[in-house]
């Protein structure tokens, strides 16, 4: 079974708005900046899974990548109902809510942002910077099964992000591939924080931080994969920022 890394990248289908596509983006993307944030993912999409993994396993590393898989869905809806007098807001955030999907994050003043139509149980909202940047950050979500209630179902933190990372790492391939690399795991208000590395031959690194929740909307689960990402020649730039936005998510 084939596997995509989508909690990590953005859609390879992004369009202008306007255009037919998974995501739309603001006028002022340029064609040049749309292809490069689809060759992301294009690169990333050589993960296969390992035929001797467990089925629990598969299962899992199905349900934590299936964000990634294309969507179909209408614009989400920007809400800037909430005062800023009443949320600790950084210095050069503003407040972004989705009052569909239920949660709220905070993103740099002047990053854009992308989003697409839901289409039964996904929906995809990106936040980049309106310059031309290899960093991003992503909403990704996508309906449960009843058998996962909490994010315990998916074994502890630590189990969790090793199974993750180690899906991704394919360094040990002859020629090489893909090298992932886990910095860091952690379980917090009901959330799995994970911190890791990823970087093609010949490549930069890409450092990634992913926050990953669940919420029912009332009928089912849903899995919340906040992912943020830059790479290293812009981390002095974006990384602090793409960390405050990560960590700021919360449903509502």
């Amino acid at each position: 079974m084939a596997s995509s890394v989508w909690c990590l990248y953005i859609s390879p289908c992004l369009k202008k708005k306007g255009g037919g596509g998974l995501l739309h983006f603001p006028l002022n993307s340029n064609t040049k900046r749309v292809q490069r944030l689809q060759m992301q993912l294009q690169n990333q999409e050589l993960m296969k899974e390992d035929d001797g993994h467990a089925t629990s396993t598969r299962r899992r590393q199905f349900i934590l990548h299936a964000p990634l898989i294309a969507f179909s869905f209408p614009q989400l809806i920007m809400s800037t109902a909430i005062a800023i007098a009443e949320i600790d807001v950084p210095q050069d955030f503003r407040v972004y809510t989705d009052e569909v999907n239920k949660f709220k994050i905070f993103i740099p003043q002047d990053w854009q942002v992308g989003a697409g139509e839901p289409n039964n149980f996904k929906s995809i909202t990106a936040f980049y910077p309106e310059e031309e940047a290899n960093s991003n950050v992503s909403v990704a979500i996508t309906g449960l099964g009843p058998d996962f209630t909490r994010m315990e179902s998916f074994g502890k933190v630590d189990a969790f992000a090793d199974t993750l990372v180690s899906g991704l790492d394919r360094s040990w391939q002859r020629p090489p591939g893909v090298a992932a690399k886990l910095i860091d795991c952690k379980a917090s208000n009901g959330f799995y924080y994970i911190e890791y590395t990823l970087q093609n031959p010949g490549e930069s690194r890409r450092h990634l931080f992913s926050a990953i929740g669940m919420a029912s909307n009332g009928w089912y689960n849903r899995l919340y994969t906040v992912t943020g990402q830059f790479v290293e020649e812009e981390a002095e730039k974006y990384g602090s920022r793409i960390q405050k936005a990560v960590s700021s998510f919360r449903f509502i």
